[in-house]
């Protein structure tokens, strides 16, 4: 449960038909099973202490005085686990029953959740023996043998005391199936774990839609939800039901699994409720209302992310098909935003500093698709070289071929010369190879790119990525500025794959073939003299791997993960999984501190620059745009975060 991590199983077990004291003893070693492999929310299937397809028998008195029994058998035999446990049964409540979802922790019912939407249609007839909840909390009273047990029935939410975090209500089946669903209001109420107790029946087709309920309710209410279906040992009279179980987060499926088609009787997925709780707070429109609560308590452990798959490149889609679709609509997104631009200014150019690298040839494919869109031909998009101390043959040849395979305009302008009279100009030295060195060179290349932009009456195209803003990589007033940035929302690991999937569709080999050698160039900014003809200064060596970078930009600014979970689940993504799965990223322990320290030291000592950058297309997630997203001032610290970061790693055993 550290970091808002909590384990859940979903479970259903073969029900005996009636046998509620047969039913209520699985459910106990079932629970207790789970709670022992680390799961605290454990549920069980709508009505699992008798059976969903009881009919008549419902109306029993020895059905439902033997539902009482079972749910004191229940928690008094769950009473020293440590979990929180969801089961099903019918309750007599002023002389109506109640199909209800009861909630026990700590060897007692905390709450009961009746059925809202009583079903009768197709096959089912439950308001033959069920009556809908009226929306009034009542509160009962259970007794057996002189032991009684009080609790709310209605709309409330179950809090536990230690974690504040980890709150929870219920809802049941086809609840969740209408137009407003109780989960909607206890959501808003502020639980951040809904469960559902279902028996729905499977008919063809029927399952695919209960999964997009499951994951669109998880969305819209963001929340972690839970779904538990009926299975084996039902009654197939009329209906079969197949035990599927579900866990989504936030709209995002964690586990799912069919008893009859899997035949998976339990389902575990670890879900992040704080990450939950953090999403709330970002979105000013989720309506909190307050309802009421009741209070149980679970004793906070580490939740050992054995179910829960971290991936390492999040802005990059593992599946190769959706990597292509979202390639596909950043590029669409990105040549719009341009389009735009370039009419509402009425542009006669477009200036792009083309330096044989992957951000400049992503900026000049989008200028490309947007000259076609608006002149219908290339001709006026200017790609300018502007060689100097550290251009190697290679990257020179690159942006050269790249160019010309693509149509546009090249445009060749030597600065060296410009640079030496601006370092007499200011008494540097050529040999004193600093910041100023390097620094002076970004400045001229910025100025050549204006001034041609106005020369002919154009707009320069920045090509700088959400990454290299992140870090603060650009100088300031240098490459840090144009006129519009198209690349400011696209991490640079996703940079790499715009740029391989635009070779591989574009149709045209010459181009393929310049941007494939630009994949496989190191990335830098070359201000630095080549050693032997080759590249001597690399990025990454300077900074940190992007691969990391952009995996901790996303899970601090996206997120908002304390610095103690960014550092556990780079650990877990990059060096080696909480179950033991090496993931063989060549990264240490060492390594993750590093760079993530890094981060943090950058990211906010760098904030000055992105509080001025120029315009430019969100396209994902994350953008740190002053003007949309990300407002940070620029004289905030970083010590607190550092701090935390350092404790983690000192803290930190493997």
């Amino acid at each position: 449960m550290k970091d808002g991590f909590i384990k859940i199983a979903a479970i259903t077990p073969r029900v005996e038909i009636a046998d509620v004291a047969a039913n209520a003893r699985t459910i106990v070693e079932r629970a207790q099973a789970a709670e022992k492999e680390g799961a605290r929310i454990i549920v069980f299937p709508e009505l699992s202490l008798c059976g969903y397809t009881l009919g008549d028998l419902f109306l029993q008195e020895k059905l439902l005085s033997g539902c009482v029994d079972a749910l004191f058998y229940v928690a008094e035999n769950t009473r020293n686990i440590n979990a929180v446990i969801a089961v099903g049964a019918p309750i007599a409540v002023e002389d109506k029953l109640y199909n209800c979802a009861f909630i026990i922790a700590g060897g007692r019912i905390i709450a009961a959740y009746p059925k809202t939407n009583i079903p009768s249609y197709g096959e089912f007839y439950e308001t033959r023996h069920f009556t809908p909840f009226d929306g009034v909390t009542r509160e009962v009273t259970l007794s057996r043998g002189g032991v009684s047990m009080t609790f709310p029935m209605g709309y409330v939410v179950c809090k536990c005391l230690s974690l504040p975090w980890l709150t929870l209500a219920a809802e049941i089946c086809e609840d969740m199936w209408v137009p407003a669903p109780p989960s909607t209001c206890l959501a808003q109420a502020g639980a951040h774990v809904i469960l559902n107790l279902s028996a729905s029946d499977e008919v063809i087709g029927k399952s695919d839609y209960r999964r997009t309920l499951v994951s669109s309710q998880s969305g819209r209410c963001e929340c972690v939800y839970v779904y538990c279906g009926a299975g084996s040992g039902e009654s197939t009279t009329d209906a079969v039901y197949g035990g599927h179980k579900l866990i989504a987060e936030s709209g995002n499926i964690l586990a799912e699994a069919s008893q009859m088609f899997d035949g998976a009787d339990e389902v575990i997925a670890e879900a992040d409720v704080q990450s939950v709780a953090a999403e709330r707070r970002r979105r000013n429109t989720f309506a909190a209302k307050r309802g009421q609560e009741v209070y149980f308590d679970l004793k906070a452990e580490k939740t050992l992310l054995t179910h829960r798959y971290i991936p390492a490149m999040p802005f990059v889609p593992e599946d190769g098909g959706a990597r292509e679709d979202r390639c596909a609509q950043i590029l669409t997104m990105q040549t719009e935003g341009l389009v735009t631009r370039m009419k509402k200014a009425h542009v006669k150019t477009l200036v792009v500093g083309i330096s044989g690298g992957l951000d400049s040839a992503l900026a000049l494919a989008v200028a490309c698709s947007a000259a076609d869109k608006v002149w219908g031909s290339r001709e006026n998009v200017l790609a300018v070289t502007m060689p100097c101390f550290g251009t190697t043959r290679r990257t020179k040849s690159n942006a050269v071929k790249l160019t010309n395979a693509l149509g546009a305009a090249l445009r060749e302008v030597n600065i060296k010369k410009a640079v030496l009279t601006h370092f007499a100009d200011i008494g540097h030295s050529e040999q004193e190879r600093d910041v100023t060195y390097e620094n002076s060179q970004a400045r001229e290349r910025t100025q050549v790119l204006m001034d041609i932009a106005n020369k002919t009456g154009g707009l320069v195209v920045g090509t700088g990525d959400l990454s290299e803003l992140a870090l603060g990589w650009a100088t300031y007033n240098g490459d840090h500025m144009s006129m519009y940035g198209v690349n400011a929302g696209v991490p640079k690991t996703l940079v790499k794959h715009l740029v391989h999937y635009y070779a591989l569709t574009c149709g045209n080999k010459a181009v393929k073939d310049a941007l494939i050698s630009i994949c496989e160039t190191p990335i830098s900014p070359e201000l630095l003299p080549p050693k032997d003809g080759e590249i001597a200064q690399r990025t990454e060596d300077i900074v940190g791997p992007y691969e990391l970078h952009d995996f901790i930009l996303y899970n601090v600014v996206r997120r908002g993960f304390a610095p103690a979970k960014v550092f556990r689940l780079a650990m877990h993504a990059f060096v080696k999984g909480e179950g033991g799965e090496d993931r063989n990223k060549g990264f240490t322990k060492e390594d993750i501190y590093k760079w993530t320290d890094n981060f943090y030291r950058r990211f906010f000592a760098q904030q000055f620059k992105r509080s001025c950058l120029p315009d430019g297309p969100k396209v994902g997630s994350v953008t740190l745009s002053p003007r949309a997203d990300w407002r940070m001032p620029s004289d905030a610290t970083s010590s607190m975060w550092r701090q935390e970061l350092r404790a983690a790693y000192e803290e930190w055993s493997d």
